[in-house]
């Protein structure tokens, strides 16, 4: 599969009123191409992407595929803020991911190659994860709460020794899920 970056377009009234930018690719921030932080819908034409609250990629990230987001909720925004968004690098449709309970990959782990609603519902009795591996093709968010709810960390492939080395503020992790490339 070639790495498409889609399409991304951000509206700043409720259900895709007002003024809009259009994005193809990575946009580092929303101000630098006129465009003010107030993001009220979203529709993604195409691809998988992270947008954060801040620019230069920095603050909560979200993470949104195929499909219209008619308000902030939807996209379980805490407010009507973003500042920069990026493509979600999906190479292929290959996923696997491995956890560690201790940071530089020690202690207990366990590997997921599906999606998981609640990890202590999968054996996994540990309150963080503090290293994680994700191998294949595939990018996965991990949410701080069960059933996908909650602040969310998309991981894409590569080793990440620490939480803060995936930015999160905490190793709490309690759901774990794929990313879906649509185009």
């Amino acid at each position: 599969m070639s790495q498409y970056s889609g399409k991304i377009i951000f509206y700043e009234g409720k259900c895709f009123t007002g003024r809009k930018l259009e994005v193809c690719g990575s946009c580092s921030s929303f101000q630098d191409r006129g465009f003010l932080n107030r993001v009220n819908s979203i529709c993604v034409q195409s691809g998988a992407w992270v947008c954060f609250d801040h620019p230069d990629f920095r603050g909560q990230q979200y993470v949104l595929e195929h499909g219209e987001y008619p308000d902030f909720y939807r996209w379980n925004g805490r407010s009507d803020h973003l500042g920069s968004c990026r493509p979600v690098g999906m190479h292929g449709e290959h996923y696997r991911i491995k956890i560690f309970e201790g940071s530089h990959f020690s202690g207990p782990s366990l590997e997921l190659t599906e999606d998981c609603s609640f990890l202590q519902g999968q054996g996994w009795d540990k309150t963080c994860i503090n290293a994680l591996k994700v191998y294949g093709d595939g990018a996965w968010v991990l949410y701080e709460e069960p059933n996908y709810r909650g602040r969310m960390y998309v991981v894409e492939r590569g080793e990440f020794s620490s939480f803060n080395a995936w930015q999160a503020r905490s190793a709490s992790v309690q759901s774990i899920r794929r990313v879906i490339n649509y185009f």
